[in-house]
């Protein structure tokens, strides 16, 4: 099983646009991939409703996408808190995970990539090495779709390299 989770709360963010792209193109090279997005979380507890994502999405996936947007230099604390308060045994450890970076900046919140690089290292999950910084997403992605064929070029090459890893 591919998950994707779009790494934001924040509603109505270009971050689950991006997301909702990866999982058009997934699809187009015959991979079916789930959508786990953090919007209308507004607080992570471990409860019923986390116990349930857990089951859900986290444990049975194998491959992992995580869409990051640059929040202060890094990723939001919700998608940092959603980890923290998972099963790190169950949910993350030996699991493959492919990462991308979205900002409307020019570096592509390439310092959020480093940082789960390690943190994804310490949980014991495979990185997959062709990262992706997705730098001035204003001008990479239009009416919910990506408009440059160099960008979506790359992205198609990343996920299938993705595919197998």
């Amino acid at each position: 099983m591919y998950t994707i989770i779009s790494a934001t709360n924040r509603i109505g963010s270009v971050t689950l646009k991006v997301a909702k792209q990866y999982q058009s193109m997934f699809a187009e090279q015959s991979t079916q991939v789930n959508l786990l997005s953090l919007e209308s979380m507004t607080s992570l507890k471990r409860d019923d409703v986390f116990n349930q994502i857990e089951t859900d999405f986290l444990i049975p996936t194998e491959k992992f996408i995580f869409i990051m947007p640059e929040y202060n230099g890094s990723f939001p604390g919700i998608f940092k808190l959603m980890m923290d308060i998972s099963d790190i045994t169950t949910c993350w450890n030996h699991k493959k995970v492919m990462l991308v970076g979205v900002s409307s900046g020019r570096a592509g919140n390439l310092r959020g990539i480093d940082i789960m690089t390690n943190m994804c290292h310490y949980m014991k999950m495979n990185v997959f090495p062709q990262k992706l910084p997705l730098s001035s997403i204003s001008n990479e992605i239009q009416n919910d779709v990506f408009v440059n064929p160099k960008t979506i070029e790359t992205i198609q090459a990343q996920i299938a390299g993705f595919i197998k890893y």
